[in-house]
């Protein structure tokens, strides 16, 4: 070992010194006064006159320190073009009102930009808490392709999305029923998604499908679209990957992959037009008084009930795993390999679900995202609660797996109704979760004979139809006024209605209300004033329980005839030696885990 000597430090402290000493010096000599300041000398008739010094910054009425890092009037000029506008002949610089107004749009949009970017990071991660659940729930000898699904899930259905996906899901989405007053979140760049296939039924239009924004081309090459196709893209990501839970350890690989490109290009997208695209659940209020049309804040009938579905039709096809249902019918159970998995993917689920739900008010800049916020964490606390509670009740043990199924069923039921109910609204919504997430995963698996490994019908499926229903049970009228094109004004126990048919008329007229005393109402369901609302709303209901029986309809055939199709170019269901041995070394071809003896205890036996 080398020995540091004093010695051997002198160079180099001799050569810190010869640095440190001028600039001390400098520093010291042009900080004390030079005596010959004392004496003012005659200005020269060259000099240039001396800048003017600028005054001490003094403490604002917000609180902001003292200092020019708190914000100056030059922080507020436009940057484009280079030499300002508003630079005066005197030579100094003034805020002009145009470039006020454009920094202040520019940095409202910019927040909301900023927002929905970092909440879709936040959603896109659940990916891993996917991974993480269905593979615990899983045995170890499919480890590797279970995760290799919810890996391979994500680009497969974002370049789905990509070719035609966002453009049917969202290429009318400037054309949709909104409230009066209301602007795109990330800016007017989304006027060029105004292009929406409809037909006329009863009169009424009925918005089908978009048709604009295939490939992202280049006339859509806007920021605000760009940022939309992001926050949508993984949500789509989400209902993608809800299958490959129900339909592990039998699902063909090859199969999955063309599964995994059509449903983020045809089957998500065409629902999701109806709904968020400004199609005809979206236009239920405006064509047919429903409320407020079908409202789905966050995705339970979008996202997750679609998910469910698919999950439901799928494992009816493909059928039961090997050894699960004996020859008398009753169902063996088959235990997953590992319970930390499921525990640690569920936290991380839950922690993206803050990017799911409050990322849906598609705005940093709107406050109310604090209000989803809360009442997504008191959901999931009621739908783990009522699962424990329930379980210790009827079985005596509470098994973590199902708790933390308990836990994602709350969480799926409050994504639709979270901007909209109560706090008590949101944990009761969690705690009939909870119990009904496990009623009907024994249902599942008893009754129907529908082999789901890790519950996904259940939690997704079920309790996506639940959520949605909430809608219209437990909303309070406290957010929404506006959505879906239609304002309900009440006042003195009177409700008048104004639809955002975009006329002058329906304008002067909410004008005229609003300034004369009338209050709009937000999204109200038939359980309204037990929560603070000031009415009770059956049409809401209604929309809600139109919007699931759509989805089960719609996403129903289009999930049968894909998957009965697609088996018909690779076989839906690998081989019965190939799942007998474990999937990972047939179709993947690596093990996960290559350094252990796997005993495969919980393989009922196979006749």
């Amino acid at each position: 070992m080398k020995i540091v000597t004093r010695a051997s430090l002198a160079p180099i402290m001799a050569a810190l010194a010869w640095f440190a000493f001028p600039s001390g010096m400098a520093s010291a000599q042009e900080a004390a006064p030079k005596p010959e300041a004392a004496v003012a000398a005659p200005a020269s008739p060259a000099a240039p006159a001396e800048a003017e010094k600028p005054k001490d910054p003094v403490a604002d009425a917000l609180g902001y320190p003292p200092g020019l890092n708190a914000g100056t009037k030059l922080d507020l000029q436009w940057p484009v073009p280079a030499e300002s506008k508003s630079v005066n002949p005197d030579g100094k610089d003034e805020v002009s009102m145009d470039e006020l107004v454009q920094n202040v749009a520019h940095n409202k949009v910019s927040i909301n930009m900023v927002w929905v970017l970092i909440t879709g990071f936040m959603v896109m991660f659940m990916q891993a808490g996917f991974a993480l659940v269905e593979t615990g729930l899983c045995r170890a000898k499919h480890a590797a392709h279970v995760m290799a699904t919810n890996l391979l899930i994500y680009p497969l259905g974002m370049i789905g999305f990509w070719i035609c996906g966002f453009a049917f899901m969202f290429g009318g989405y400037f054309s949709g029923p909104v409230a009066i007053g209301w602007q795109p979140p990330f800016g007017q760049g989304l006027q060029l998604l105004s292009h929406e296939f409809s037909i006329e039924l009863f009169g009424k239009p009925f918005g089908l499908i978009g048709t604009a924004g295939f490939f992202l081309g280049n006339d859509f090459l806007d920021t605000a679209v760009f940022a939309l196709f992001l926050f949508q893209m993984v949500f789509m990501d989400t209902t993608a990957t809800i299958p490959t839970g129900s339909m592990a350890e039998r699902w063909n690989f090859k199969n999955f992959i063309i599964y995994g490109l059509w449903v983020g290009s045809l089957c998500y997208p065409i629902y999701g037009n109806w709904v968020w695209g400004g199609g005809w659940l979206a236009q239920l209020g405006m064509n047919f008084g429903l409320g407020h049309g079908h409202v789905d804040f966050a995705g339970s009938s979008v996202v997750h009930m679609t998910g469910g579905v698919l999950a439901l039709v799928g494992s009816i096809i493909i059928g039961p795993r090997l050894g699960k249902y004996g020859a008398d019918g009753k169902p063996h159970a088959i235990p997953g390999h590992n319970v930390p998995y499921v525990l640690l993917g569920t936290f991380i689920l839950a922690f993206g679900w803050f990017g799911f739900n409050p990322g849906s008010t598609l705005a940093g800049t709107d406050n109310h995202a604090a209000i989803v916020a809360v009442n997504t964490m008191l959901a999931s606390a009621g739908g783990a609660l009522a699962t424990t509670l329930y379980l210790y009740l009827t079985t005596g043990k509470p098994d973590p797996t199902m708790i933390c199924n308990g836990m994602l069923a709350g969480l799926v039921a409050i994504t639709a109704p979270c901007a909209f109910v109560s706090s008590l609204g949101s944990v009761i919504i969690g705690l009939i979760s909870g119990v009904l997430v496990v009623l009907s995963v024994n249902f599942f698996d008893r009754v129907a004979r529908i082999d789901d490994p890790v519950g996904a019908i259940s939690v997704h499926g079920v309790c996506g139809a639940f959520g949605v229903l909430s809608v219209g049970i437990f909303s309070n009228g406290s957010y929404g006024a506006g959505w879906g094109g239609v304002h309900t004004l009440l006042k003195d126990g009177t409700i008048q209605t104004v639809l955002n048919d975009g006329t002058p008329e329906a304008l002067k007229k909410y004008a005229e209300l609003t300034g004369g005393g009338w209050a709009d109402q937000g999204v109200t369901g038939i359980l309204g004033p037990l929560f603070g609302g000031n009415y009770a709303d059956w049409g809401q209901l209604s929309a809600s329980g139109m919007g699931v029986l759509a989805n089960i309809v719609f996403v129903g055939i289009a999930g049968y005839v894909w998957f009965k199709l697609s088996n018909l170019i690779f076989p839906l269901r690998s081989s019965k030696q190939d799942e007998m041995d474990g999937l990972d070394i047939p179709e993947m071809g690596v093990e996960a885990y290559p350094d252990f003896h796997l005993t495969d205890r919980s393989s009922p036996h196979v006749h």
